[in-house]
């Protein structure tokens, strides 16, 4: 069977952690699993892993301690939070601290599968490790991005929109595959979430040096002007 990638699996409910760990091991994945927020941190400070499944609510630390810690520690592993709470404000503090996605309990085996195989294929090698469009330059080995000297800070949600338009530069990017790519293939297309981190972007990329890179296709999507705006 192909194997997909290392997933760690922080979840202190351990007959649901086990049962998440046998079906991602029947689907072709490494799985390890920790059972507090201490030790799920410690074991991607360790050890290598291309995805991790982490609760919010743990012992320990919490699910938010832990992927703050992680960030601030420069671990880009990508982050699928869970939680048992439907609030936007659990997962807009998720997103902010550095969350690449979540999940709100229950949820469909099979969709945190899709969900997983997405941020491990968005992670994953995808041509050169530095984009640049005049002196806009995004280093994906690194997670770095800068205009000229001027260093941005970008969140994780963020650099993944910018590194799709600059990974087509002139061309058009539909709304529908950039939420694919970027989001969820289940978001349906009348979302705003992309018009709403296309502003974000724009907000730091473009506003501060007076430059217009990122542009609207109107009734299309977006484009990335190849010189950098």
């Amino acid at each position: 069977m192909k194997r997909h990638g290392r997933v760690l699996v922080v979840e202190d409910e351990r007959s649901f952690a086990d049962a998440l760990a046998a079906g991602l091991r029947a689907d072709g994945f490494e799985v390890e699993t920790a059972e507090d927020g201490l030790l799920g941190l410690d074991a991607v400070l360790s050890r290598p892993f291309d995805v991790v499944v982490l609760d919010l609510m743990l012992p320990g630390l919490t699910g938010l301690d832990v992927c703050a810690r992680l960030r601030r520690a420069g671990v880009e592993v990508p982050v699928l939070v869970l939680t048992a709470r439907d609030g936007e404000l659990d997962q807009l503090r998720a997103l902010r601290i550095g969350a690449d996605d979540y999940l709100t309990k229950p949820f469909s085996y099979r969709v945190l599968l899709a969900r997983l195989h997405v941020l491990l294929r968005r992670s994953g090698p995808r041509g050169s490790d530095v984009l640049a469009a005049g002196d806009l330059v995004l280093d994906r080995v690194g997670r770095r991005c800068r205009r000229g000297e001027t260093a941005i800070e970008l969140t994780p949600r963020e650099f993944a929109l910018l590194e799709l338009l600059m990974s087509r530069p002139g061309q058009v990017v539909s709304k529908r595959f950039a939420i694919d790519e970027v989001w969820d293939p289940a978001i349906p297309v009348q979302s705003n979430v992309l018009e709403v981190y296309i502003a974000y972007l724009r907000r730091k990329v473009d506003v501060p040096f007076g430059r217009h890179a990122i542009g609207t296709v109107r009734g299309c999507g977006y484009r990335l002007d190849p010189g950098g705006g």
